[in-house]
């Protein structure tokens, strides 16, 4: 996990892990704050195969996601023009389970951090 730390001008009234420091010469109080990439979204990829049609990975979108129709098309497009497509994000534990759906569903799909995708 990785985490950057700041130092922030202390408000009144912060609650969390904080450790207050008065700077002797600017007379403000700081606090150290620790914000860990624990938010980084997760995405599922939706990779091109030889075996399944555009309209069926269309009508997959559409059933699993409850994408429009139009949504659906342009993702389906996506991944047979591109190779893959980005079809869904959120936390890890949806990633899993949205990329077990898209193998249940014949789809070759994988999930990554968003920020390596």
């Amino acid at each position: 996990m990785s985490s950057t730390i700041e130092l922030v001008p202390a408000l009144s009234g912060v609650v969390g892990n904080t450790v207050v420091d008065v700077e002797a010469e600017t007379g403000r109080d700081t606090f150290l704050r620790e914000d860990t990439a624990t938010d980084v979204p997760w995405v599922v990829l939706v990779w091109n195969d030889p075996v399944n049609l555009m309209s069926y990975v269309s009508y997959v979108f559409q059933s699993y996601f409850g994408y429009p129709e139009s949504k659906a098309n342009t993702l389906m497009l996506q991944v047979h023009q591109e190779g893959k497509s980005v079809v869904a994000t959120g936390t890890r534990e949806k990633a899993e389970r949205d990329t077990q759906a898209m193998h249940s569903f014949g789809l070759w799909a994988t999930f990554q951090k968003a920020n390596q995708a």
